[in-house]
């Protein structure tokens, strides 16, 4: 076995046993009554794999992103790995200390102060009393709640108590952290600063598997990727290749019919995928789909794109009808592109509903393909938190000194706001 050797995980599986009930009892005497009168009912039972044959390795130093949708396993696999619930199958070998920031402000008491609640969530962490002496400064440091430090942390805002609880966990000493989701959490220079903090723990040699929605975190900070779907690894290597195989399978399964909602059918959408996986906010972002008749005879339709953000607002609902585009389909398949030219997109992950048209929907299919844009801003200085956080869009402007036009000239109309009262 080599020396360097961090993690290493054979053949790991948990499983949850489900009760389905006949009839929901309200009331003791109910429960007594369908006992007598059918004694030898039983309850059904299910057995459900949350995880299943899960095998990887990890080095000292290197950082595991662990990628997949909302009920993959990711969860349980941490808690697996800290060992707050036993395996089913496997074995699980780790070399050194392990931390774990698995939710954010676990063991906090809102009665007690800000300064209280280190020492204890730093002890139920894992840290002794030296390790919390030693760090306390940087931990309030890092938090931003000096002035509020002896106050209960009941009386603290919601962003607070999670620049706390952040702060405890992200100075443990361990060889081993374990991270999930909670680079999510707090305004954007908070995060910012989590994600500086989760880069100096990994330049630190310092192992850590750090589970994400946020593929450009997972594709900043990871070494190594791990694709989970429905319990089982999918894909595990490097991260570029890890979200191009992520990204591809969610849209093969988002193109299965069967998930579909009852279209008339006539015409499918086969597939679709972007130009690529990730793009920079002013790129023009390309999506490529091929449709096919599912029914005889000829058909014309038009195709229908819905650009939503990670958390479902639409951005963009572009018909190719509106320009004038229209697809014949007959016995071939027929490929197409739509390209996304403007707004310029702001970081983040984006989907794409797809929908073939004609007087009514043949077919639509709901996140159909998914990209990322990047964080590299188009703009040659910073803009403002706001750009990033709250305005949905980058607009793409210029200002212009010097080039004040005649107010009295036609279609120059506006209010003198030096004039008292201004608007």
């Amino acid at each position: 076995m080599s020396s360097d050797l961090a993690l290493r995980v054979e053949g790991l599986g948990k499983a949850y046993t489900i009760k389905h009930h006949h009839h929901d009892h309200v009331t003791l005497a109910q429960v007594a009554l369908d006992r007598v009168t059918h004694p030898l009912r039983r309850n059904e039972r299910e057995q459900l794999w949350a995880l299943q044959d899960v095998s990887f390795e990890l080095n000292r130093g290197e950082v595991l992103g662990v990628i997949g949708r909302n009920g993959a396993g990711k969860s349980t696999l941490l808690k697996l790995l800290t060992r707050i619930t036993q395996p089913s199958k496997g074995r699980i070998d780790l070399w050194g200390r392990v931390g774990s920031l698995l939710e954010v402000g676990t063991g906090f008491h809102p009665e007690l102060t800000g300064r209280e609640n280190v020492y204890l969530n730093g002890s139920i962490l894992g840290m002794t009393r030296k390790e919390i002496d030693r760090q306390f400064e940087a931990i309030v440091d890092f938090a931003g709640v000096e002035k509020f430090l002896d106050t209960p942390v009941k009386r603290y805002s919601s962003g607070m108590y999670v620049r706390l609880a952040f702060a405890v966990a992200a100075h443990l000493e361990t060889e081993i952290l374990l991270v999930d989701e909670v680079l999510a959490v707090g305004d954007a220079d908070f995060q910012a600063r989590c994600i500086d903090k989760m880069r100096d723990v990994t330049t630190a040699g310092r192992t850590v598997v750090f589970v994400s929605h946020q593929l450009p975190s997972i594709r900043s900070l990871c070494t190594q990727a791990l694709w989970l779907e429905a319990g089982r690894a999918q894909h595990f290597g490097g991260v570029e290749e890890s979200l191009r195989e992520y990204l591809e399978g969610q849209a093969r399964q988002f193109g299965q019919a069967q998930r579909r909602p009852g279209m008339s059918g006539e015409v499918l959408l086969d597939r679709a995928w972007p130009d690529h996986t990730h793009f920079d906010p002013e790129q023009s972002k390309q999506i490529h789909f091929v449709i096919q008749r599912a029914k005889p005879g000829d058909h014309r339709c038009f195709v229908s794109m819905t650009v939503r953000t990670a958390a479902g607002v639409p951005v963009a609902h572009c018909d190719s009808v509106t320009v004038g585009t229209w697809y014949a389909v007959g016995a071939d398949p027929v490929e197409g592109s739509f390209s996304l030219r403007t707004p310029w997109l702001r970081p983040g992950n984006y989907t794409v509903d797809v929908a073939v048209c004609n007087a009514g929907v043949y077919d639509e299919v709901y996140q159909a393909c998914t990209f990322t844009v990047l964080p590299a801003l188009p703009y040659p200085s910073p803009p403002s938190s706001d750009v990033i956080d709250r305005d949905l869009v980058l607009p793409d402007y210029t200002f212009e000194v010097g080039s004040v036009p005649d107010r009295s000239a036609p279609g120059t109309a506006g209010r003198d706001l030096t004039a008292q009262g201004g608007w």
